[in-house]
């Protein structure tokens, strides 16, 4: 089981400890949240880690799912983790697969947002890593105006990401979430919240806002980590309740399969 801190390189098929010094850039990362040996949708990280990576790098056959089999029997079985999964290139040992185990951070229930006044500015925004360095610096911005993430906006305003979350909707009894014209992360948890809402007999849709055109609505941010958190405050916007919020909560932990 690692411990709070490990950072470990797979190498020769074991994940074996690393020089947590190693400053090389992130080309790929995914985490997700570890609560006492449950984890949601981890088969769904693992692909999509894969797609990222394989798309840069090509490794030789079986060694991307041995290397998922080394993380799944390192990732701890008690407590609160955030574990990271990491590809980088041109580290001390070359183009290198890591695991960096990590307690999770602080959870909470709703969210404050704040719009980040220039346009997106991620230059690899469908790919968790290259940009995760600027989300976070972002992010930190929005902390100093008092809010607890920033949402970015495409250079017409119109809504794209949260800097590390997604951002969601209810337009009465549809939900709804940043379309194609923007350019969105992956989410595994929007994808979650989107197939729970069906399965609940509600209509999910995709559409093109501004942060201005959500006056009213129950708004939603969404992270592997933070799962789906309520918006209480949004600038100048008028908030909606939250009546759907609990219900999806409770929807969304049991989606939690134990990992061993």
């Amino acid at each position: 089981m690692g411990v709070e801190g490990d950072f470990l390189v797979f190498d020769s098929g074991e994940l074996i400890n690393f020089d947590k010094t190693d400053k090389t850039a992130l080309s790929v990362a995914d985490s997700w949240l570890v609560e006492n040996g449950r984890v949601r949708s981890l088969d769904k990280h693992f692909q999509r880690f894969e797609k990222w990576v394989t798309s840069i790098e090509d490794f030789p056959q079986g060694l991307m799912q041995n290397f998922f089999d080394a993380v799944k029997d390192r990732l701890p079985t008690e407590g609160e983790w955030f574990p990271r999964i990491e590809f980088r290139q041109h580290s001390k040992l070359g183009d290198r697969l890591f695991l960096r185990i990590r307690r999770s951070p602080e959870r909470t229930p709703s969210v404050t947002l704040w719009s980040y006044p220039e346009p997106d500015p991620r230059e690899q925004p469908e790919i968790k890593g290259p940009d995760l360095s600027l989300c976070q610096q972002i992010r930190r911005k929005a902390n100093l105006h008092g809010a607890d993430e920033a949402v970015l906006l495409d250079e017409d305003g119109f809504i794209a990401d949260g800097a590390l979350s997604s951002i969601l909707w209810w337009r009465g009894d549809v939900l709804c979430a940043p379309d194609e014209s923007t350019q969105w992360l992956d989410s595994i948890t929007r994808k979650e919240l989107f197939n729970l809402a069906t399965q609940a007999g509600y209509q999910t849709v995709s559409e093109k806002c501004k942060p201005e055109d959500l006056n009213g609505l129950e708004i939603w941010s969404a992270s592997s980590l933070q799962g789906v958190r309520g918006v209480d405050h949004w600038g100048e916007l008028k908030v909606g309740g939250l009546q759907k919020l609990s219900s999806f909560r409770k929807r969304l932990a049991l989606l939690g399969e134990q990992i061993r």
